[in-house]
């Protein structure tokens, strides 16, 4: 193998290929960055892959022979990342493909590596069901939800967000047992897929994966639909020439709707930021305790108050103009929940639904009350 290639442009690539470069590796060769020169197509193909997440692009080079190797990512994308960013970059590997000379214009280095057939092939399924989305709603879909899913390992199938396709819509949610956040986007499928229509066709995927499809979509921002195809426990994302692909969450995921509330007998609107200030504010104190806030209201005042108190602390609180419809009500929410919810949300004036204070809470945009949703449960005080 050898080709000459931007730094810039190696750079950029390595720094988003090796975040799918095993920590851990359960073999060493997963520990490496695969490298895959094309002199008929003059592409420089970057890959990273633990199994789980796997993250491939590509580069122009002038390449004058085809070759692949694998190099130890950390070490690689260090040496790289301390080149001249104007410099060109030479890769020459020997016939054995296990050592590359990467010279530079302030010097070269001589690296050992791995034989590229010791590198997992990645799952490129491009078979199976189909979909092309618009990248701007699966990025909004991916904000509005991500936040919502669960830390926890042993909790793996909500590690994940659970997309449903119908039609030409979208319905993303993720939960993490305490609170739940759903979108709906119509015309956010812009081609049929393979199977009829009519039914749905639902996956769920690992947050992680997805954090890199939302970090991608927001720095390249395509223009061009997002190609998806799910297939055999793996789902693949092609954005231009970047491709991440995962493996789904295999299990039943909740069925959250039955969650949601038909209908509320309290309600109050409130100008979001004004809220989340105060928030931020009580939450200094609340955050040294427990987290948890109080929201009270009544009706003949039209304000909402936001109190804390923390024990052998101190206490505080904060009162808001709202818009109040129903009984006075005081119910209390961990309020890292409350500000996660409140910060997805674009509008100016938010709607929370309640019925009473053990009973789910939603939080919603006032103006597109119908395609965002956030569940919250209370959390239960003693008086």
């Amino acid at each position: 193998m050898k080709l000459v290639c931007s730094q810039l442009e190696l750079n950029t690539a390595l720094q988003l290929v090796n975040r799918a470069v095993a920590t851990r590796p359960t073999h060493p060769v997963l520990a490496n960055v695969l490298l895959t020169a094309d002199a008929g197509t003059g592409r420089f193909s970057l890959t990273g892959y633990d199994l789980n997440l796997g993250i491939q692009t590509s580069i122009s080079a002038s390449v004058e022979d085809s070759g692949a190797i694998t190099l130890p990512a950390r070490i690689f994308g260090e040496i790289v990342s301390r080149f001249q960013s104007d410099s060109p970059i030479t890769l020459l590997s020997d016939s054995d493909g296990e050592q590359v000379e990467i010279t530079s214009l302030s010097g070269s280095y001589q690296m050992r590596g791995m034989n590229a057939d010791d590198f997992p092939d990645l799952p490129l399924v491009q078979s199976g069901t189909t979909f092309k989305v618009h990248p701007n709603s699966l990025l909004n879909s991916l904000k509005r939800t991500l936040f919502a899913s669960s830390s926890d390992d042993a909790k793996q199938l909500l590690t994940g967000v659970h997309f449903t396709f119908t039609d030409h819509s979208i319905e993303a949610a993720a939960t993490d047992g305490h609170r739940l956040a759903v979108l709906s986007s119509s015309d956010a499928v812009l081609n049929e897929t393979e199977q009829n229509q009519s039914d749905s066709f639902s996956v769920t995927l690992p947050s992680r994966s997805l954090r890199e499809v939302e970090r991608l979509i927001s720095s390249w921002k395509p223009s061009e639909p997002i190609s998806l195809f799910c297939d055999k426990g793996q789902v693949v994302f092609l954005v231009e020439d970047q491709v991440i692909t995962s493996r789904t969450l295999e299990g039943s995921y909740p069925n959250y709707s039955q969650l949601i509330p038909d209908q509320f007998s309290r309600s109050i609107e409130i100008e979001r930021l004004n809220f989340i200030s105060s928030l931020e504010r009580v939450a200094v104190l609340a955050d040294q305790h427990n987290n948890v806030v109080k929201l009270s209201t009544a009706p003949d005042q039209g304000q909402l108050r936001i109190s804390v108190d923390a024990q052998d602390l101190g206490s505080g609180s904060e009162s808001i103009p709202a818009n109040l419809k129903g009984d006075s009500i005081q119910i209390a929410f961990n309020v890292r929940y409350v500000l996660d919810g409140l910060k997805s949300m674009d509008d100016k004036i938010v709607k929370l639904n309640f019925n009473a204070p053990t009973t789910p809470a939603v939080f919603s945009p006032e103006s597109d009350e119908g395609s965002f949703m956030y569940l919250v449960m209370p959390v239960q005080v003693r008086s």
